[in-house]
């Protein structure tokens, strides 16, 4: 699979997300884990690189055997509903 920039832009953005397990970046994108390591260490700062890391390393939400639900996907009570494609109101 050939990565454009929408497709990087969207794996960094994935993997940011605390509650995106890198298996769901490998079904959607067919990168394993020190694949998409090393892409966010060539896309991003050192810094930002250095601080993602420290986040993610040992976090269970993004490793889906480490997890401690497994029905279901979390849904942030913030998030709004989609009808008909128009946001609707709370």
């Amino acid at each position: 699979m050939i990565l454009t920039d929408q497709h990087i832009d969207r794996i960094i953005e994935m993997a940011w997300e605390d509650r995106t397990p890198f298996e769901a970046i490998t079904f959607q994108f067919e990168l394993k884990e020190q694949e998409v390591i090393e892409l966010m260490r060539r896309e991003m700062r050192p810094s930002s690189f250095r601080m993602w890391r420290k986040r993610v390393q040992g976090r269970a939400t993004k490793h889906e055997k480490l997890r401690s639900f497994h029905k279901g996907r979390f849904k942030c009570s913030r998030q709004k509903q989609m009808t008909n494609n128009s946001i609707s109101k709370r």
